[in-house]
């Protein structure tokens, strides 16, 4: 790929969802009777449009609701755009669902072969990486043989990122994942961000930490009801979005 090319193009893309009100047959058929709502069209995301080179770091912002992870899936492939088009060159690590791949009764060395596997890596690069992710993770070696279930919340997020972190991506996707153990670790997690960034990977991250998007973003979206606001500068579409929320709240 030429080093200016982009490696995400959204062209005109929007995406509605469908929210059904009722959870069982029996209260869909009491709304149907009583004229109630059912079900409710959710335009997540307006005619949006913008291309990302590679190397890139892009950073997206805006309030809960605004359509950020509904754009980052589009961007993994998770779903498809109801209109208009996405394409994506590269191979992508989404750090999106942590832990999403593993399963509960398999062994944190299990759950890194599988999860691996599922990221798209061979078992052999697997074996060959086995030692550093669990050294990444931090979590005691005595633990790595014990079925995931009895991870406490922190060790479980801490192991699927270090499996994530070494799927050597070309696109890497974050989103609010940097909240993972403590801060030593997270200090950890933001220098292999940094890693990255010096290997030319092309990152979009989602954050509400406005200075770590400051500290890591070449170019920021301020997203907003599904909208692109302001697309440039990460401090000037900081300020929009900070001068929204003040004259919002």
């Amino acid at each position: 790929m030429a080093p200016n090319e982009a490696t995400i193009v959204f062209d005109r893309v929007n995406k509605f969802f469908y929210l059904q009100y009722q959870k069982t047959l029996k209260e869909l058929v009491q709304a149907l009777f009583f004229k109630e709502k059912t079900i409710e069209k959710i335009h997540a995301l307006k005619d949006v449009s913008f291309s990302l080179k590679k190397g890139e770091t892009l950073g997206i912002i805006g309030p809960n609701g605004a359509g950020k992870s509904t754009l980052l899936k589009l961007i993994a492939g998770v779903s498809g755009p109801t209109s208009g088009q996405v394409k994506v060159s590269g191979r992508i690590t989404p750090l999106i669902e942590l832990g999403a791949g593993f399963h509960p009764e398999l062994t944190g060395r299990e759950n890194i072969f599988l999860n691996g596997v599922i990221l798209g890596l061979t078992e052999r690069y697997i074996r060959s990486k086995l030692e550093e992710i669990v050294a990444f993770s931090e979590i005691n070696p005595e633990f790595i043989d014990m079925p995931v279930k009895h991870y406490s919340s922190g060790m479980y997020l801490r192991l699927a990122f270090s499996v994530a972190v070494f799927t050597q991506p070309d696109i890497l996707l974050v989103d609010e994942i940097l909240a993972v153990g403590d801060t030593a670790f997270q200090k950890k997690c933001l220098d292999k961000m940094a890693q990255f960034q010096k290997e030319g990977v092309t990152i979009v991250y989602i954050s509400h930490s406005m200075d770590q998007v400051r500290q890591f973003c070449h170019r920021v979206i301020y997203l907003n009801k599904g909208e692109i606001k302001y697309d440039g500068k990460p401090e000037k579409a900081i300020d929009y979005y900070l001068n929204d929320i003040k004259h919002h709240s």
